[in-house]
């Protein structure tokens, strides 16, 4: 009896894994994804074509990519997908507050007075974008208090809610390869639906 109840507990944990949108594949041909299903429905996005699906590193991370740098810049742009649980993750505001405090201004002044943001209705769901550039610093892991500092990057990102709670895409990269990945990414934003 023990065994089957353990194997039963194994199964379940495998099916929660994959309805939490675990991107299989390699390569970087645009990827369909689910990223969660509950009673109330299902959330979808597709990837751009050029962007590159990585294995996610947390199970906070319902995705992850590499945007392969352009000419000039040294490293990739990456872009994550969280989802931390209906109600968790703090609200909309708070987040684009955070993530504009990430980023420092050459000038010493303040990134919030740059940053452009935006809140549009995207197939039934209200999304919450900002865009912002400057010096990136920000945590390398939660809790370490060692910080990055990376000059001319852009950050995009976005608070995407739905009636499961909200997904917070954050996009990040040197400014140049950033620009270049600029439509994709309202592309990848765009394809968002709840059904």
């Amino acid at each position: 009896m023990l065994r089957s109840t353990g194997f039963l507990l194994t199964l379940l944990v495998v099916l929660t894994a994959c309805s939490k949108g675990t991107v299989s594949g390699t390569g970087t041909q645009p990827q369909s994804a689910t990223s969660t299903q509950a009673p109330s429905g299902t959330l979808t996005y597709t990837a751009p074509s050029g962007w590159v699906v990585e294995k996610t590193s947390s199970s906070m991370r319902v995705a992850q990519y590499k945007l392969p740098k352009v000419d000039g810049d040294s490293e990739d742009g990456s872009l994550v997908l969280y989802y931390f649980g209906q109600g968790q993750g703090g609200g909309t505001q708070a987040n684009i507050d955070r993530w504009v405090g990430q980023m420092h201004q050459p000038d010493g002044s303040e990134s919030k007075d740059r940053a452009k943001s935006e809140t549009v209705t995207i197939n039934g769901l209200k999304v919450t974008m900002v865009d912002v550039s400057g010096t990136y610093s920000a945590e390398m892991s939660p809790g370490s208090g060692d910080f990055t500092s990376k000059p001319n990057y852009r950050l995009r990102a976005a608070v995407i809610e739905t009636p499961n709670g909200s997904y917070f895409a954050k996009l990040t990269g040197p400014a140049k390869t950033i620009a270049h990945w600029d439509q994709a990414f309202r592309d990848y934003i765009n394809s968002f639906q709840f059904k």
